[in-house]
């Protein structure tokens, strides 16, 4: 009877999901942090589940940063970082900030004025969802590991 209770023990474990969250006041400083913690994050992902190309790693921070980096610009107040993944090769990052509106692509200025963050951050994912909140949204991105 115990042999028969551990086989179907065995089945429901079919995928491990690893997820952190940090909260943020939404100073300037916590846009390096959140990139510290992510990169914490990932390195010990990448001891349990090694990315699939070289870039990966830099790829999800820099995503993080420029989603950080958004949140301290367009959305005064606190924000929290998400990180999440399966061992299908996706991290998910979820960042919630407090302004309701949706990011959208602007104008890149090359003289140092931004532009360049959702185009990166839609170049980079493989998919991003923006999600509506009480109090703001969070914005989701996909990426490949």
């Amino acid at each position: 009877m115990a042999a028969d209770r551990d086989q179907s023990d065995a089945g429901l474990l079919t995928t491990m999901s690893i997820e952190q969250s940090w909260h943020f006041d939404g100073t300037l400083s916590d846009v390096s942090e959140a990139r510290g913690w992510a990169s914490d994050f990932l390195h010990g992902l990448s001891r349990m589940h090694p990315p699939a190309t070289p870039d990966a790693h830099d790829d999800v921070l820099l995503v993080v940063t420029e989603l950080a980096s958004n949140a301290f610009a367009f959305a005064p107040g606190p924000f929290t970082l998400t990180l999440r993944t399966t061992m299908t090769g996706t991290v998910h990052v979820a960042l919630t900030d407090t302004n309701p509106a949706a990011p959208r692509p602007r104008p890149v200025d090359l003289t140092g004025r931004g532009g360049l963050g959702w185009h990166l951050i839609s170049a980079l994912a493989e998919q991003t969802i923006i999600v509506p909140e009480t109090d703001g949204k969070t914005v989701h991105a996909f990426l490949p590991w």
